[in-house]
C-alpha cells in the first residue's frame, strides 16, 4: 500500500473510503510477514527528527565558527545511553538512529545538522517523549513527526502466535474492521537484499485464510 513505509498515506486514503460507506466490512486480516503465526501484539513507532544549527565558517580558524555537528553527536550519543521502557510479555522498545545528514565540506564549519530516529514502542509514548526531549538537550530541536501506536491484536483459537515487533498499515485503517495480524515470510529478511517468500508459506497461508474466516463469520 502507498506509503506503507513512510506516512501511510495509502491507509488514510482507504481507511477515508471506508468511511464514506464503501465498506462493511467486520474484520480486517493484514498479511505482513509473520511466518504464519496470528500476533498477539504489535510495536507502535514513534519517528524523532533531531535538528542542530550553527554558524559556518572556515575550518582553520573553528572559533569564528559554531558547529551543527559538535551539538548533534553529543545529542545522540545521550539518547543512545537513555534507558527505554519494556513490556514483559511484548519486550523492549528499541530505538535505531537511521539516518544522519549535515555539513557542507570538510574545510567548512557545518551550520546544520540532523537525524532522524525511530523508536518501536511498547505502550504509551507520552512519557518516552518527555524523556526524549530533555536528554537530547537544549543545543538541538526535536519534532515528532509520526506515532503509529503499539497494539495488542484479537487471535483466533487453534494457531500459532508471535509477537510483531514491527509496525503496520493497522492502526490506520479503522474503518475496515477489527484487525488480525498474520502472512507469510519472514520479518527477518525484510529489507534485506535477500528478501524472499517461501512457497510452502504461500500455500499454508491461503489454508490459513480460509480458517480464520470460518472462525469468524461461521
Amino acid at each position: 500500500m502507498a506509503g506503507e513505509e513512510r506516512d501511510s498515506l495509502g491507509a488514510q486514503l482507504a481507511n477515508e473510503y471506508a468511511a464514506n460507506g464503501h465498506s462493511r466490512s467486520r474484520f480486517l486480516v493484514n498479511g505482513e510477514p509473520t511466518e504464519n503465526h496470528l500476533a498477539l501484539a504489535s510495536k507502535g513507532t514513534l519517528r524523532v527528527e533531531v535538528t542542530a544549527t550553527g554558524r559556518m565558517a572556515h575550518s582553520a580558524y573553528p572559533e569564528l565558527g559554531e558547529s551543527a555537528i559538535d551539538k548533534l553527536i553529543p545529542a545522540l550519543t545521550r539518547l543512545r545511553a537513555m534507558p527505554l521502557p519494556s513490556d514483559p510479555e511484548v519486550g523492549p522498545c528499541t530505538l535505531n538512529i537511521g539516518l544522519i545528514e549535515g555539513g557542507r565540506a570538510p574545510n567548512v564549519i557545518p551550520d546544520y545538522a540532523h537525524a532522524d530516529l525511530l523508536y518501536r514502542l511498547v505502550g504509551p509514548s507520552d512519557q518516552l517523549r518527555r524523556e526524549i526531549v530533555t536528554t537530547a538537550g537544549g543545543e538541538v530541536q526535536v519534532t515528532f513527526p509520526l506515532e503509529l501506536p503499539f497494539l495488542r491484536l484479537r487471535t483466533v483459537d487453534g494457531l500459532p502466535t508471535m509477537i510483531a515487533a514491527f509496525t503496520t498499515d493497522i492502526p490506520k485503517l479503522t474503518n475496515w474492521g477489527e484487525p488480525l495480524l498474520i502472512g507469510p515470510g519472514s520479518i527477518h529478511v525484510a529489507h534485506t537484499d535477500g528478501e524472499y517468500i517461501e512457497k510452502r508459506q504461500l500455500h499454508e497461508a491461503i489454508d490459513l485464510y480460509c480458517k480464520i474466516a470460518q472462525q469468524l463469520v461461521g
